[in-house]
């Protein structure tokens, strides 16, 4: 994960524009919120239980990271997903990306 992708994120959570965690992502996912879905590379239980979900409401999945490297740019334990809830952190992450 490159440190312009971790630096979004961090200032995603301090804007409070994310959901972390299990619950709280399918808290969002179930109210169709969110702009993009980040799941860690090591997630495998969270690739195959958010793929469907995402797919089914046009959401787009980056796989990227380990859980700790996502953790670790939001500034919290280690995370298998983050959803952004903000279109232009969204837009700005998935630019980032290359």
């Amino acid at each position: 994960m490159n440190t312009r992708i971790q630096s979004l994120m961090g200032i995603a959570r301090r804007a409070g524009k994310i959901a972390s965690g299990e619950a709280e992502v399918e808290a969002m996912l179930k109210k169709r919120k969110g702009f993009l879905l980040i799941i860690a590379e090591d997630a495998h239980g969270a690739q195959k239980k958010y793929d469907k979900w995402a797919s089914d409401i046009k959401l787009p999945v980056f796989i990227t990271g380990t859980k700790m490297e996502i953790g670790h740019s939001i500034g919290l334990s280690p995370r298998s997903a983050v959803l952004i809830l903000d279109q232009g952190f969204a837009k700005a992450i998935l630019l980032a990306r290359s």
